[in-house]
């Protein structure tokens, strides 16, 4: 523990770690909140509103982790607060169908391009391993093609590292994950198409689905090059695979359609999660019709959940759904997120830093290294320690970032220009004091 995480004003934080840590593993249930990749004592949070946090010792924080993207509007947004308080004292959970689950349904289907039927889940990891069991029942094939540095929950045969080469069948990269539950997984560079090419020459035919982030979030934002996308989508095609897109952090944040309709595209299957469920856990995957028809209990493809759908999570991603029909909603976020964008990099500038900018949409990240970042190779080879310096520098100034430099940035509705300009002084302030 370091000296900084025992100062009266993290005092609180740091009992209740140590309290937390006697009876969860690394006093957390989720890793990255642990603080393991940058030092020091996690912050434990009493309450959120608008874009601010405020922690057990009382301090504020100008919020971007948005609970890691799914609170576009907000903490505490009146409409979804409203809307989960009526649904709770209806009832919270009834394993049985209600109307709701159709209404947000419907509105899933009328946004997202590529979905003509959808199913309700709890998580993203749930509704990508539905995904994938999906993808190979329909083909009846068993291969996989992930990318490395792309996340997509933890099931088993998702836990996958790359081996030595450019394209290989992944190795597990968790204890407790077989060689066996990896076989079937092969993982690719990210923005790659040749590695992909080359592996598929002589097993196009095994190939059920690529799976892919159509903007990485998981190495930092790293978006795809031209091509990219277009590409994996005419190997599907060629192949007979189907193409699956990780939309679970990029629908509805980038655009109101997601990834796939701000660059033109069409999944045959889409994962969907954050804010689909206004910040309660709710995910869900969809398809064509006749993919979806494949799911039991009109198809044989098993896949069921006592809490799927279940009406206070529904609930609040009704509220948010609809919420964003504002049109103006959208526009604020742009003009809020690319004068963040622009502040940060003129930080760097002034500052002497050499760091690389990413920004789609209301998701943003600064790499701290002077190479172009285009995969997990690249992302890996950033300055991690100085991103720590750099976070504790700016929570200190009252700035919350993700505790990780690869992770990204997430700008809500709610925040201000003003709060805006003092993030990026606080980044100025911070990349000066910790530059080397």
């Amino acid at each position: 523990m370091t000296e900084a995480s025992r100062s009266p004003e993290n005092r609180g934080s740091a009992c209740a770690f140590e309290a937390a840590s006697r009876v969860m593993p690394g006093g957390v249930n989720s890793p990255v909140r642990a603080f393991g990749a940058v030092g020091g004592v996690p912050r434990f949070i009493e309450r959120g509103c608008g874009a601010i946090l405020h922690d057990i010792d009382g301090r504020e924080y100008i919020d971007y982790v948005g609970s890691w993207g799914p609170l576009i509007l907000g903490h505490a947004h009146p409409s979804v607060v409203k809307a989960v308080q009526q649904a709770a004292n209806r009832g919270t959970s009834f394993g049985a169908p209600t109307e709701a689950e159709t209404h947000l349904a419907t509105l899933i289907i009328e946004r997202v391009p590529s979905i003509e039927m959808v199913r309700l889940v709890n998580s993203g990891t749930e509704a990508v391993m539905s995904a994938v069991r999906l993808a190979r029942a329909v083909t009846g094939r068993s291969l996989i093609v992930k990318f490395d540095g792309c996340y997509h929950g933890h099931a088993d045969a998702l836990l996958v590292a790359a081996g030595s080469g450019a394209m290989t069948f992944g190795t597990p990269s968790s204890p407790g994950v077989t060689s066996g539950a990896a076989a079937d997984t092969l993982v690719a560079d990210y923005n790659d198409l040749a590695s992909v090419e080359s592996a598929l020459a002589d097993r196009g035919s095994d190939l059920a689905a690529i799976l892919v982030e159509p903007i990485a979030g998981n190495m930092g934002l790293v978006p795809p090059v031209a091509g990219f996308l277009a590409g994996l989508r005419e190997i599907c095609d060629r192949t007979g695979a189907l193409l699956i897109y990780d939309e679970v952090m990029t629908c509805f944040r980038v655009a109101p359609g997601g990834a796939q309709a701000l660059y033109g595209q069409k999944p045959d299957i889409t994962c969907l999660g954050k804010i689909v469920g206004g910040g309660l856990p709710l995910a869900a995957y969809g398809a064509s019709v006749r993919i979806m028809q494949q799911v039991s209990p009109v198809g044989p493809v098993y896949q069921a959940g006592t809490l799927s759908g279940n009406p206070v999570a529904t609930a609040a991603g009704i509220a948010m759904l609809e919420a964003l029909d504002d049109p103006t909603i959208y526009d604020r976020l742009e003009s809020l997120s690319a004068r963040l964008d622009e502040g940060l990099r003129e930080a760097a500038r002034s500052a002497g830093v050499a760091t690389r900018h990413a920004r789609v949409g209301s998701m943003l990240c600064t790499f701290f290294t002077d190479s172009e970042v285009t995969n997990f190779a690249t992302a890996s080879a950033c300055d991690t320690q100085q991103y720590a310096r750099y976070f504790h520098a700016m929570l200190d100034c009252g700035i919350y970032l993700a505790p990780s430099q690869f992770e990204c940035m997430f700008v809500s509705s709610a925040q201000t220009e003003e709060q805006i300009d003092r993030t990026v002084a606080a980044a100025r302030e911070a990349l000066t004091l910790t530059a080397c």
